[in-house]
């Protein structure tokens, strides 16, 4: 077994050239801190109940994520309660709550019983000065005082600052300093709040913040510009500690960074085994937009539901040729590793003799040659008209005729 070519997946040996990989910085024990029950909520439209919290940390619990963050208690009743049954129930991952730079969440976040906390403040000026109508001083004053009430409550405090991305580098890193020595930080999380990092821009981030602070550094990032998973594998690769994530990218305008993307990349593009159930990884998915009606793309990455369907006769004859032997030759990674169907050779207007022969086999029908034509034919003409795929009872109709 090699780091790019195991039983299960197939991807490219050039990731682990010395060149490529002396570049990389990566902590031993990478944690994964999930925010689909917060931030992830926080997308328009989107909103679990107590029972659906609960039922989806039990399935995070039983995929290995690490840390759960169970909500924010100042939001409502409903969110308080969810978050004191979650930490109850002791499932085995950390459980953080979120609060705003305010003495009176940091209390209500300890009443709930959490081992942790994220307090947020805005960090770019402008927006403390025109989105929120403080001083700067003000925003310093309020993190040192929430940040202390953290840490007398006995919580792992991680400071949070918003907007950091856009936030002028001096003032930010004063802000952070000063929380630091004055009030309290056990970490510090990097915020890419609108998603405006670009990717070579995180790990020079990242070696800032840590030679400032000396405090392990956590990513949330968003993925306005699609970027949000890999800046966080950059961040990651550059020596941050915990990645905040969101189950297949859900949360606030275009979502955060999918822990499904970050996990399963680092296993097979860079050798990193984060301890997860990675078969796991579709059911989790399915059952979180299940619960919320959250929609996919089909072909999404990792969690799209049709990504092991075959619809190229060309592909479907590369697949029907190799798929007892070596299988990984037409696909990156098995279907069996994230928990998705086997492969399936579906029937559409780009089917090819492959797929013919694979669905003759599969119903146990007999054609000639001349016959295979025509019902090729007649499966690419049914597609144009449906404007989709076909079914199996489509193929049973037209094979009538051969009968």
């Amino acid at each position: 077994m090699e780091k790019w070519h195991s039983d299960k997946w197939y991807t490219s040996q050039w990731n682990h050239l010395d060149e490529v990989a002396k570049q990389f910085n990566f902590q031993d024990q990478i944690k994964i801190h999930d925010v689909t029950l917060r931030d992830g909520e926080q997308q328009a439209g989107l909103i679990m109940n107590t029972e659906q919290k609960i039922r989806l940390a039990e399935k995070m619990a039983e995929t290995g994520i690490h840390r759960i963050e169970a909500g924010m208690p100042a939001v409502s009743k409903a969110d308080s309660d969810a978050i004191k049954t979650i930490v109850k129930m002791n499932m085995g991952p950390e459980i953080f709550g979120f609060a705003r730079c305010m003495v009176e969440d940091v209390k209500r976040a300890a009443d709930c019983g959490v081992s942790g906390l994220v307090i947020e403040i805005p960090s770019n000026e402008q927006m403390i000065t025109e989105a929120y109508g403080w001083s700067l001083e003000k925003a310093i004053e309020l993190s040192i005082k929430a940040t202390t009430a953290a840490k007398e409550a006995g919580l792992y405090t991680v400071f949070f600052p918003i907007d950091m991305s856009r936030a002028n580098i001096d003032w930010v890193l004063k802000l952070i300093e000063r929380v630091a020595t004055e009030g309290h930080m056990d970490a510090l999380a990097i915020v890419d709040t609108l998603g405006g990092l670009a990717p070579h821009t995180v790990p020079y981030l990242v070696d800032v913040v840590k030679k400032r602070i000396q405090k392990p550094v956590e990513l949330h990032f968003h993925d306005d510009y699609g970027l949000g998973s890999a800046n966080s594998i950059m961040g990651l690769a550059a020596g941050a500690d915990v990645v905040h994530t969101t189950i297949s990218a859900a949360g606030e305008r275009a979502g955060n960074a999918s822990y499904e993307d970050i996990a399963l990349s680092l296993l097979t593009m860079y050798g990193i085994d984060l301890g997860l159930k990675y078969d796991e990884i579709y059911p989790l998915s399915k059952l979180f937009r299940s619960m919320v009606n959250f929609p996919v793309r089909p072909n999404r990455g990792i969690v799209g539901d049709d990504i092991f369907k075959i619809e190229s006769g060309i592909v479907a004859g590369w697949f029907q040729n190799v798929k007892n032997d070596n299988p990984l030759l037409v696909s990156p990674y098995l279907p069996e590793l994230t928990g998705h169907q086997a492969t399936e050779i579906v029937l559409g207007k780009h089917s090819g003799a492959p797929s013919i022969e694979y669905w003759l086999d599969k119903c146990n029908v007999k054609l000639n040659e001349t016959e295979k034509i025509a019902l090729l034919d007649q499966i690419k003409l049914t597609a144009y008209k449906k404007n989709g795929l076909l079914n199996e009872s489509d193929f049973m109709t037209l094979i009538e005729a051969y009968r």
